[in-house]
């Protein structure tokens, strides 16, 4: 292609526009609410009218009267207390671990040549399997949910949490170095700040992990619980208090996706 040619082609191509904010998403605050009235509008319509059948799957209305009989009855606090107890110690824990362990991947030679062929070796084994395995150690109890909520929290957050150490700009620390700062100023200053947008994504993904955990641990010997919840009800083949319990797993998980969502904004506004 000649020179002019190529000028021609440049030339009748259209312009790509200017967008200011370098192609970030605009959040669009309403339409989310409309996107969960439009489904559980429909939802109940379809449940009136026939065309869904009440056996398989009850109105909105029916899963939130069986709500409001478990409010009604003082069992909610109880179910969802042991949750959130459980839920949190056992995130917690395995969240902190996780940053420690992935920091010293990301930071030493010699912890990720032995650490980091371990984790890819466990990390795809599937946590529920362990959990008789828990059972055995920690016992029926508390123990043993909370140990297979760690575990499954853990690995998620060392991956994600050397995988940010490792895609920090290089030529921040070559500068830190050349300003004649300390290793563990850099470690501070520029690596840690550098790795939290991938530590708070990683955080994203081993919350949801540990939700569906709690629920599976909950199943096996658990008096109070969400996932007890859901299991008798299952087993009475109680579909509107099913639904309700899922919904309340559902809830779970978006407030916990907000609270991360505002440490996000805090930790990062920086960028």
């Amino acid at each position: 292609m000649s020179k002019t040619d190529l000028e021609t082609t440049v030339t009748d191509e259209k312009p790509v526009p200017f967008r200011g904010a370098g192609f970030l998403p605009t959040p669009r605050r309403v339409v989310a609410p409309l996107v969960f009235i439009g489904i559980i509008a429909f939802w109940e319509f379809g449940s009136h009218n026939g065309f869904i059948s009440p056996l398989v799957l009850p109105a909105p209305s029916e899963a939130f009267a069986a709500f409001m009989d478990l409010v009604n009855s003082g069992l909610l606090w109880k179910h969802l207390s042991a949750s959130l107890q459980r839920l949190i110690v056992g995130w917690t824990a395995g969240t902190v671990l996780g940053i420690m362990v992935g920091t010293l991947i990301g930071l030493f030679s010699v912890a990720r040549s032995g650490l980091s062929p371990l984790v890819s070796a466990v990390f795809p084994i599937p946590k529920i399997a362990l959990l008789p395995l828990f059972i055995i150690w920690f016992g029926i109890g508390e123990g043993s949910k909370v140990a297979t909520i760690l575990f499954g929290t853990f690995f998620p957050t060392v991956i994600a949490t050397y995988g940010g150490i490792d895609n920090v700009d290089r030529g921040l620390i070559r500068m830190g170095q050349s300003f004649g700062l300390s290793r563990l100023s850099i470690i501070r200053k520029i690596i840690l700040p550098g790795a939290l947008p991938a530590i708070l994504s990683g955080a994203r993904i081993s919350v949801a992990i540990a939700i569906v955990l709690l629920v599976a641990a909950e199943m096996i010997a658990a008096e109070y619980g969400i996932g007890a919840y859901v299991l008798l009800a299952g087993s009475l083949m109680a579909t509107d208090q099913l639904i309700a319990g899922v919904a309340m797993l559902s809830i779970l998980g978006l407030v916990i996706a907000w609270l991360i969502g505002k440490a996000e904004k805090f930790f990062l506004r920086w960028r």
